[in-house]
């Protein structure tokens, strides 16, 4: 799995013109699921993007997690995290998992970010998502486990 974790003060998603889900404060986590991915990475996600100081104290340094400061996390499927552009200038996306098997560990590593005591929202896997994102900062963080 790979995640892109962005500091955000607010983060809207929308899909066909609607509003699915908004967040202020917190994180905008895009998620990738691997052909080689299983459960086993799940957890190990949810404890990185959960426990991940980079929120600043009341002195200016980087030592609060996202549960420390009372911020959401907008959790979004992104397979284009695992484009490989290597060779040609299309990339190549054969190293991304299918559908199937992507989409219940996304929703696995929503779940338990929530049971972390997080308040997580989601976007619509697979679907045409826009989003608009303030970030804060800014802070990104790529994260591969």
């Amino acid at each position: 799995m790979r995640a892109v974790i962005q500091r955000v003060k607010k983060t809207t998603l929308s899909v066909e013109g609607k509003l699915i889900s908004e967040i202020d404060k917190g994180l905008a986590v895009y998620l990738g699921v691997g052909e080689g991915d299983g459960e086993a990475a799940v957890p190990m996600m949810a404890k990185k993007i959960s426990q991940l100081r980079i929120f600043e104290d009341e002195n200016g340094k980087m030592n609060l997690s996202v549960k420390d400061i009372g911020g959401e996390i907008l959790l979004i499927s992104q397979f284009t995290l695992y484009g490989d552009c290597s060779h040609g200038n299309r990339p190549s996306f054969i190293c991304a998992a299918r559908p199937e098997k992507a989409e219940p560990l996304y929703l696995a590593v929503a779940e338990k970010l929530r049971e972390c005591g997080i308040n997580v929202k989601t976007g619509v896997f697979g679907a045409d998502m826009k989003i608009e994102q303030y970030n804060d900062g800014p802070v990104t963080i790529l994260y591969e486990c």
